[in-house]
């Protein structure tokens, strides 16, 4: 049995029993013999690929392409269980260096097989126009559509035969190995406070104590360690931004951020009309709520480290594990019994992992695993709002994922734009049951002030995050770029997007340092604000009582990856190409912020 295989009790007993994830429905542990089969099955798969059909693309008959993609699916599902468990089992403890050894291990494997199956996406993108509209007059790939477009937008970019798998090859030395080198630095890192040496995930919970000295304590302390690794992260940081440049170049990508685009099945126009449409909003969204904030606590100006303190006389509401998962499967269940049905299998079943603990990975996440499985959550769960909300969240993609695996390996998958559809939709439906639940009006105050910053954090932090991106990767291209000068264009970002009614003190600069996402996903950071403004939308149309929304809803997810976000959104009315949908997103915050005046 792994030893993820059992429930704990660890973390606070005041917040009850915390769930361990049980890995066991994917491999019984690193040594498993059925692990070790997977992998020979799925190196034997692509050998057999690779034999039958290199070299053969043009010449398939159009019964003949559908079945390969079907034994390419095939072996791409078995190769994802074994990189799935691998992840999953290192995001346990990142700073263990045998699970380190292992997951290394797994990639490596995994690239000498990918490599094999190379051809099979270049070779489609080969193929004219004419003779690929010809492969699809097999029902099989006529089924497999979306999933060729995806696979033929990058047509443009695609290098010779030889170089896509030298850059394949070259990966697991490369960008893995830097990406590996973050994660590890992080996990290890400690923040030695009132005699405690903290993990990350306990410091910035401190952020939000209700005790301002210990805000104080844990901003000044997160500030100086990351500072005396900041030299590192630069390094990282640099490296992984030139990488991508080199990369880019070579497939003639226009910008930096080109390539996130076209993954997620997004326009260029659009995510450029999000971006000007938050900032534009930056002034009647944070920078009067932190002005109207500051005057709660009494001061002319907000120290950063208040930005997200719990409101002054009012005591913050602490969570069971219990009465979280009943708190967000109830708000589930008020909306569907499906959603509710679906989610409470994640915690009957042991597919999430909540206590907080060292070199555990920090933060949150869902990792969907392979649809022949199910998906794990992992959340640092210590009893607050926010941990709740985090839950809910988390749950969401959890929910989103089960109901898309029926669209089988390549068609589950959904841009990240539209992925972050179900986590803050049940973000809200929670945050609606939890104000309805409450009646006391100084915490409804709280609540609402909370759910203001959350968006404030997914809408305006988020999105300056990705300008924060896109101003060094383009400033990166004259140049490494220093500790100070990055710090210096993290903090030109931050007073902008957060406005004058904040203070930030000099250690405030190291901050980006932490972000995983930098690292993991260079420009991610815009879906959460899609996703965000999105369900705003998709949450007004709701509440205009829309007939049969909750249906309509349910077979959103269920599409998965196989429909447009337009196609998405039109049984809704919505067209996230329209300039004033994002305005309508941006309006449900600042009438929250209304209320909160």
């Amino acid at each position: 049995m792994g030893e993820e295989n059992v429930m704990s009790a660890q973390g606070p007993s005041e917040l009850g029993v915390l769930p361990e994830w049980d890995l066991s429905d994917l491999y019984q542990g690193p040594d498993a013999d059925a692990l070790k089969r997977d992998l020979d099955l799925a190196e034997a798969q692509a050998k057999e690929l690779h034999k039958t059909y290199q070299g053969r693309m043009a010449s398939l008959s159009a019964e003949q392409f559908g079945q390969m993609i079907v034994a390419y699916e095939t072996l791409s599902e078995v190769l994802g269980r074994v990189l799935s468990f691998a992840q999953l089992w290192y995001a346990k403890n990142v700073s263990d260096a045998e699970r380190g050894r292992f997951h290394q291990g797994v990639q490596e494997r995994a690239t000498a097989i990918g490599a094999l199956t190379l051809f099979v996406t270049l070779e489609i993108n080969h193929l004219d126009d004419e003779v690929f509209q010809q492969k699809l007059v097999s029902p099989i790939a006529q089924r497999y559509r979306p999933w060729l477009d995806e696979v033929r937008a990058y047509r443009p970019h695609q290098l010779s035969d030889e170089l896509e798998k030298y850059i394949l090859d070259k990966s697991v030395a490369g960008r893995n190995s830097w990406t590996r080198l973050f994660d590890e630095t992080m996990a290890r890192l400690r923040f030695p406070l009132d005699g405690q040496s903290l993990t990350s995930a306990e410091v910035l919970h401190l952020l939000s104590d209700p005790d301002p000295a210990k805000r104080r304590q844990a901003a000044k302390v997160l500030g100086a360690v990351l500072g005396d690794n900041a030299p590192v992260f630069s390094l990282i940081a640099n490296t992984l931004i030139k990488d991508k440049e080199v990369e880019d170049t070579w497939r003639a990508y226009a910008h930096p951020w080109s390539y996130r685009n076209l993954s997620n099945q997004v326009e260029d126009q659009v995510v450029d009309a999000l971006l000007t449409a938050v900032k534009a909003a930056y002034p009647r969204l944070s920078h009067r709520y932190y002005a109207l904030k500051a005057k709660w606590f009494g001061q002319e100006k907000l120290d950063y480290w208040d930005r997200n303190a719990p409101l002054p006389k009012i005591e913050e509401r602490s969570f069971t594990w219990q009465q979280a998962q009943e708190t967000v499967l109830s708000a589930y269940g008020q909306f569907s019994p499906v959603m509710a049905e679906v989610g409470g299998r994640f915690f009957k079943d042991g597919w999430i992992d909540a206590p907080v603990q060292p070199g555990k990975s920090p933060g949150a996440f869902a990792h969907p695993t392979v649809p022949s499985a199910h998906p794990y959550l992992l959340v640092n769960f210590l009893g607050k709002t926010r941990d709740v909300m985090t839950l809910a969240h988390e749950l969401g993609h959890g929910v989103h994922q089960v109901l898309a695996a029926d669209q089988g390996y390549f068609l589950s998958n959904t841009p990240l734009t539209l992925a972050e559809t179900a986590s803050v939709f049940g973000e809200m439906l929670t945050f609606q049951s939890l104000v309805a639940q409450e009646t006391d009006p100084l915490k409804r105050k709280a609540l609402l002030a909370g759910k203001v910053e959350d968006m404030l954090n997914t809408v305006v932090r988020q999105i300056a995050f990705y300008d924060f991106e896109r101003r060094l990767h383009t400033e990166r291209r004259n140049g490494e770029l220093s500790s100070d000068r990055i710090g210096e264009i993290w903090m030109d970002v931050q007073s902008e997007s957060l406005g004058p009614a904040l203070r930030f003190d000099e250690e405030y600069r190291h901050y980006w340092t932490y972000i995983p996402h930098f690292v993991h996903s260079p420009f991610y950071v815009y879906a959460y604000a899609f996703g965000d403004c999105l369900v705003n939308s998709l949450y007004s149309v709701y509440q205009s009582g829309e007939a049969d929304f909750d249906k309509k809803y349910i077979e959103l997810l269920k599409a998965g990856g196989t429909l447009h976000h337009t196609d998405l959104l039109a049984p809704f009315g919505l067209d996230a190409s329209d300039p004033s949908f994002w305005g309508r997103g941006l309006d449900v915050v600042a009438s929250m912020i209304d209320q909160m005046e």
